[in-house]
């Protein structure tokens, strides 16, 4: 988890910048503590095919920005990473207005009664093409593969843009923070199992996420990120091998000097860490307490 402090202003919100040839990104208007400084949506490729990446949400600033970086583009596509509120809602009005297919990521129908901690999801969501792990979308002079991660949420994938090497990793990997993994959706194994994938991937130069900077050495922050989440999972079978405790005994201890804003996001992360741990049968749990095996 991050602190809640931000980049000084003033940020690119609206504006479309050139981040290499073939990309640029437009920041949506919607800071907030999970989303940084906003979302980022991509542009890929040129005036003769573009595709939309992670449209954001479905203000009509944003849209207008959109609309505006497009200019007389043709779009090919709208990709989306996943179906977080404020990644996939605005694809639907974009798409009605270029004619361009969605595609990307699954739809996902989630009917939980447990108090969500981060963005929603975006039921309303409805793909053209779902694109599975390993599979290409083309345009003039561009190839976006399809990088199937899931663990933040189970419909998740990263792009790979193979002309430049760069992946637009979404809410799976981020410059500013890492990702929260909340149950029952999010699972923490293929979390883990999503990091290790983008870590034996040898081509990748550049990650541009869906939140914060850019990352130019992916391979390095998946590398801390792996050993981060080891560190937080023997963290938390020290602290069970002491003495039994709840999710909410546990956080104060895991996570000193965080806000506690964040503390009911930071309690769906060590929940994830729970569930993957009980299912290895290293720690059981009666009611909310939870004990080393």
């Amino acid at each position: 988890m991050h602190s809640m402090s931000l980049p000084p202003q003033p940020w690119p919100t609206g504006s479309a910048e050139q981040l290499e040839p073939l990309v640029r990104r437009v920041l949506a208007p919607n800071a907030s503590p999970f989303t940084y400084t906003g979302t980022q949506t991509y542009l890929v490729g040129g005036d003769e095919g573009l595709a939309v990446i992670d449209p954001g949400p479905a203000e009509a600033e944003h849209l207008e920005a959109l609309h505006s970086a497009i200019g007389g583009a043709k779009v090919c596509a709208i990709m989306c990473t996943h179906t977080h509120r404020d990644h996939s809602p605005a694809a639907a009005p974009l798409a009605e207005a270029t004619g361009a297919p969605i595609v990307g990521c699954a739809p996902l129908h989630i009917h939980s009664d447990a108090p969500r901690v981060d963005a929603p999801f975006d039921q309303s969501y409805e793909p053209d093409r779902v694109m599975e792990h390993g599979e290409a979308m083309t345009g003039p002079g561009w190839t976006l593969t399809a990088v199937a991660t899931p663990g933040h949420t189970s419909n998740h994938l990263c792009f790979a843009l193979e002309e430049s090497g760069a992946v637009f990793t979404g809410d799976h990997v981020m410059g500013w923070s890492t990702s929260v993994v909340v149950p029952p959706d999010g699972d923490m194994a293929d979390y883990m199992a999503s990091l290790h994938l983008l870590y034996e991937r040898e081509q990748d130069r550049i990650y541009y996420p869906a939140h914060g900077p850019a990352i130019e050495k992916p391979k390095q922050l998946v590398r801390g990120m792996i050993g981060h989440r080891r560190q937080r999972e023997r963290q938390i079978l020290r602290l069970l091998g002491e003495e039994a405790r709840s999710i909410a005994a546990l956080v104060p201890v895991m996570y000193k000097g965080v806000s506690e804003k964040l503390w009911p996001a930071a309690g769906q992360s060590v929940l994830a860490h729970l569930l993957d741990l009980e299912r290895r049968g290293e720690v059981q749990r009666s009611e909310d307490i939870w004990q080393a095996t």
